[in-house]
């Protein structure tokens, strides 16, 4: 029995080793994932920071990078959870195990907003000296730890009584008249229709995905019933459309641009259009605010820039689509448009044959690569270098620059394709590339930004207005008519506009649409988006 139990004991101590031992294992196990989880996240936020740091370097020179850095930000936030998981873990383990702990190291947080509310919360103190029990204890100090916390959205019904008085007099009653509100037959306040709006085309959330986000809140608002009310908010906001309209037509220079949108239509969808023209005088200094108008069409088609700019005069920044031709016609009624090309959509030709990761994603050698469009994006990046410290001075100071410093530049330029092409067979991508340049006469339009500093080097500012669309295409799917790409490109160009001067266009929209209908025609412009923020900076700083 002796020997038994002898056995016995032995083997439970070996087991107890051995359960020992992998209970370290694991401990260990788990310290190690925690390290490579945070080491994964480090080196993404480091490439990341990298890349924005080459973004705001180069600027124009990488189209692909603003993609390339939306892309780098998402995995860094699945690493940056998965690393949070992992540490949880190792923690968890390290307390029943004599491996050492680990420490990660976090991203320093920012310090929380000082304009936030604060709620002061304080721990019950002590009775007694927790070390003696004496109850002689006086305060020295405290510390606060804060905490950031959001309040769910709350809804509420306002009920706005209007009292009965009758005249014991002459027997008339006597009632306050009723309020107005943002819409007729309205039954929704301001803020709740501007949440609305914001959410379909600013967030790009259909309004099925908020009816059905409402009724998990407790409130039941049919799709139906929220078309109405945009419908409604559409008609009561025209008369700010029209105002925006009225100003940006009334530049000397424009941008403009086209993206498509699918339109439903019997047996699928249809390949629609959204048009913009951007006023933008910021780059030169100008005194204008910054606006955007939207356009929307069920084709591509010559007529629709022509109704768009009908009995417009200037110059039109846009890209080489062969339907802005009617617009430069020397015989057009109130004078032609002058075309001034944009060099980034010519830059990107020459980006394209010189990308060595888009060869070996194609399955090329990383050698394979055009030295003749390596060479054109490097004098064109020269060019973007100047316009880069000439933007924001004004007009005159930058065409004096470009004179002086661009136009050598240019000049070299053009010979050197001009000779590059002549060695090349007219086949050859580059030399489709530099006939970009060079057809229907675009050099001069490529060349106008030289003899006015107004112009922009770049059609990039209409771009960045049809960015949201690009971005809202994914999840809206398509346009169900034509008279819903209409209130579409009519809200798009209030929220944009309201962006582009800096302003929050959920804030405007539930103030413009509380206030409109008190107000006079001569009143409304003072609601435009840079009226509306000088107003809000004056009570802001008054208060």
């Amino acid at each position: 029995m002796s020997d038994a139990a002898s056995e016995i004991a032995r083997l439970r101590a070996a087991l107890a080793a051995v359960e020992a031992r992998a209970e370290a294992a694991e401990s260990e196990l788990a310290q190690a994932r925690a390290v490579v989880s945070t080491s994964e996240a480090m080196i993404k936020h480091l490439r990341l920071e990298i890349a924005k740091l080459r973004r705001a370097q180069y600027g124009h020179s990488s189209e692909r990078r603003a993609r390339l850095i939306d892309q780098m930000e998402l995995q860094l936030e699945e690493l940056e959870a998965a690393a949070a998981e992992d540490e949880i873990a190792a923690e968890k383990v390290a307390k029943t195990s004599t491996v050492a702990g680990f420490e990660r190291r976090r991203p320093a947080r920012k310090p929380f907003p000082a304009h936030l509310p604060r709620e002061r919360v304080v721990i019950e103190a002590p009775s007694a000296c927790n070390c003696c029990g004496s109850d002689r204890i006086v305060k020295m100090g405290e510390d606060i730890t804060e905490t950031l916390e959001v309040i769910p959205r709350r809804w509420k019904v306002i009920q706005t009584v209007r009292e009965k008085f009758t005249c014991r007099h002459c027997e008339k009653i006597s009632q306050p008249p009723a309020p107005f509100h943002a819409t007729p037959r309205g039954w929704a306040g301001p803020n709740l229709l501007a949440t609305i709006l914001f959410e379909k085309f600013g967030q790009h959330q259909p309004l099925n995905r908020q009816a059905e986000r409402y009724a998990r809140e407790g409130v039941d608002l049919s799709l139906s019933t929220l078309a109405d009310q945009v419908g409604a908010c559409a008609a009561a906001l025209e008369p700010i459309h029209a105002l925006i309209q009225t100003h940006v037509l009334g530049a000397d220079r424009l941008h403009g641009d086209d993206t498509t949108v699918p339109l439903l239509a019997k047996g699928g969808t249809r390949t629609a259009r959204l048009w913009t023209y951007v006023r933008d005088d910021r780059p030169f200094a100008g005194g204008a605010p910054p606006a955007a108008l939207f356009h929307f069409s069920r084709n591509r088609e010559m007529a629709h820039p022509n109704r768009h700019l009908a009995g417009w005069q200037g110059v039109l920044q846009a890209d080489a689509y062969s339907g802005y031709n009617d617009l430069y016609r020397a015989g057009r009624d109130h004078g032609p448009v002058s075309s001034a090309l944009c060099w980034a959509h010519a830059r990107r030709k020459f980006f394209e044959l010189a990308d060595i990761k888009r060869n070996v994603r194609k399955g090329k050698p990383a050698h394979d690569i055009s030295p003749v469009a390596l060479e054109a994006v490097a004098r064109i990046d020269a060019i973007f270098d100047i316009e880069r410290e000439n933007n924001g001075l004004d007009a005159a100071a930058r065409l004096e620059a470009r004179q002086r410093l661009s136009r050598p530049l240019i000049d070299s330029l053009h010979e050197w394709m001009l000779a590059e092409r002549d060695r090349m067979s007219k086949h050859n991508p580059v030399a489709k590339a530099i006939n970009y340049m060079f057809t229907k006469d675009r050099w001069a339009a490529f060349t106008r930004f030289l003899d006015d500093g107004r112009i922009c080097l770049t059609n990039n500012a209409a771009e960045r207005a049809l960015r949201g669309v690009a971005l809202g295409r994914k999840s809206w799917l398509f346009v169900g008519s034509e008279r819903g790409g209409d209130r579409a490109a009519f809200m798009y160009s209030l929220i944009v506009t309201a962006k582009m001067n800096g302003i929050d266009p959920q804030a405007w929209l539930a103030d413009v649409l509380a206030r409109l209908p008190d107000l006079t025609a001569s009143q409304v412009p003072d609601l435009l988006p840079w009226n509306w923020k000088a107003q809000e900076a004056a009570i802001a700083g008054a208060a």
